[in-house]
């Protein structure tokens, strides 16, 4: 089972991308591996359509459209529609371009190349904010026990933890859905991040994944993405 694969079948996302490899042949396709229909569209006079007919949950937008300018575009929707989901994904990846994306009302700004596994993890926390009635909380989840010692999994298995894992997990699981960078982590389980060994944490991560799967035949959903950090959901 996919640490995504939950039931996103009548939730409407709409992603106007003008390049047309990307979306057509790995958004779409892909997504749909995470539960997501993604419904195509090249330009911004598509979208304006179908805002009149069934306006989306969640629209995915690049900057650079061919008839429009996607900061405008993100600050007309959510002036419109304030409940509505609003992802950039762009390949302007400069500070500035993620603050002003940010400013005009996206809810996350991701630049390409995305991470498929990023990508799939923001739309699933844009979905639990949209629609927090079905996409809130799960229950029952993975969670710590009171002290933190013991990860609990849905059918009730009990994994003691060490410290270390222990230190991990509390901070992966205290952001459920979000993503946390490789450089976090580093500095919360050392006193001195600069000579903390990347490939303990890979280690550490895969000793983890073993134990819980030894131990319950439940996917524990916490989910690398590649080169960038790590989210549990």
């Amino acid at each position: 089972m996919n640490a995504f694969n939950v039931a996103y079948g009548d939730l409407r996302i709409v992603v106007v991308e003008d390049d047309d490899t990307l979306r057509d042949d790995v958004l779409v396709p892909r997504m749909r591996q995470y539960g997501f229909a993604l419904v195509p569209m090249r330009t911004a006079a598509q979208l304006q359509a179908s805002l009149l007919e069934a306006p989306p949950d969640i629209v995915v937008l690049d900057v650079g459209l061919p008839d429009a300018d996607g900061f405008a575009l993100a600050r007309s929707l959510r002036e419109s529609w304030p409940t509505m989901g609003v992802v950039m994904l762009t390949g302007r990846g400069e500070t500035a371009d993620r603050i002003r994306g940010l400013t005009e009302g996206a809810d996350a700004y991701l630049s390409k190349p995305v991470d498929l596994g990023l990508f799939a993890a923001t739309l699933h926390s844009v979905a639990r904010r949209v629609q927090p009635a079905r996409f809130g909380p799960r229950a029952p989840a993975w969670r710590l026990d009171a002290d933190g010692w013991c990860l609990m999994s849905p059918a009730g298995a009990n994994i003691a933890l060490s410290k270390t894992e222990r230190r991990l997990l509390q901070l992966l699981m205290d952001k459920p859905g979000r993503m946390i960078v490789r450089d976090a982590i580093f500095r919360h389980l050392s006193p001195d991040p600069d000579d903390f060994d990347p490939h303990r944490l890979d280690s550490l991560i895969h000793r983890l994944r073993r134990k819980v799967q030894k131990a319950s035949a439940e996917d524990f959903p916490l989910t690398c993405v590649h080169g960038e950090g790590y989210v549990v959901l």
